[in-house]
């Protein structure tokens, strides 16, 4: 019941700064930093880094490594649906960084009278007939 209740009480936290307060309430810095460390584990296996890197990286144990990636592989998936919704994420991430530089970079390719909205149509266009060549 007390772990129901625990549950419950992370779920409704509203927002990122209630929850940092509650949890350096809750965990000491070191314990902060291990489950960090534990959630980076499990992304940098889903991301196929082998153990060696992985232990350079984060200076963690290879016992550490061994039990996130047992949990990862065999526990109740939490690891994993957490995972995939940071690499969803980071994905978007990149596809906004990638969006971002080509809006930036288009004015400095324009031709003469040409609008940048054209020039971008044109470059969606190009990428699409590339696509269709490649196969």
């Amino acid at each position: 019941r007390i772990f129901e209740i625990f549950l419950i009480t992370i779920t409704q936290l509203r927002d990122r700064k209630e929850t940092d307060q509650f949890i350096s309430d809750l965990l000491t810095p070191t314990e902060k930093v291990m489950i960090a460390k534990r959630l980076a584990i499990a992304f940098l296996l889903e991301k196929e880094y082998d153990y060696r890197s992985i232990q350079q990286l984060l200076r963690v144990s290879t016992g550490t490594i061994t039990t996130v990636n047992l949990a990862r592989n065999l526990g109740s998936n939490g690891y994993k649906n957490v995972v995939s919704k940071i690499i969803k994420k980071e994905k978007l991430v990149n596809l906004f960084d990638k969006v971002l530089v080509k809006l930036l970079a288009a004015p400095s390719a324009l031709e003469r009278g040409k609008s940048t909205w054209t020039y971008l149509k044109d470059q969606v266009e190009y990428q699409k007939n590339k696509r269709r060549k490649a196969f």
